[in-house]
């Protein structure tokens, strides 16, 4: 009965906090390292599209080159693998703030249907891809004619 009475829910999470900070000031992981990570969904927006036969994948990927991307698909994950290079520097300027650097980024998706890597198709326009991947003939829809008797 006495550990109820001295419960102070303030100096636990004081506690919480300070463990915390010290895992984070130990070097082991730190607020940068998580932040690609959390933010992937986010800087590599994806829609996924069902045009019937086809579905299609658009991502946009502002500052990529075409030759730093690399996307695969296994199974049905799709990967989309990038990297943004650093902009050279300018000789006679100090950054005075700075938030765009290098970065890579991996994006994985599971995609709802099965397709035909064999006969994807990829375009890279503007900083957006756009993948086209056909439907596997088992998932394609089937018309059904109807005739009169």
């Amino acid at each position: 009965m006495s550990d109820l009475l001295h419960f102070d829910p303030l100096t636990d999470l004081s506690a919480l906090r300070d463990a915390m900070r010290q895992l984070l000031d130990d070097g082991w992981l730190g607020p940068r390292d998580l932040l690609p990570a959390a933010l992937a969904s986010v800087l590599v927006p994806v829609d996924v599209l069902d045009t019937g036969p086809d579905l299609v994948v658009r991502a946009a990927m502002p500052g990529v080159k075409a030759e730093h991307l690399k996307i695969t698909l296994s199974g049905n994950t799709l990967t989309l693998k990038g990297e943004v290079e650093a902009e050279s520097e300018f000789e006679d300027a100090t950054y005075l703030h700075r938030e765009r650097r290098a970065s890579a980024f991996t994006r994985s998706l599971t995609l709802p249907i099965a397709v035909e890597a064999d006969h994807a198709q990829a375009v890279f326009r503007d900083g957006v891809l756009t993948l086209t991947l056909p439907k596997t003939e088992k998932v394609r829809p089937k018309i059904i004619k109807v005739t009169t008797a």
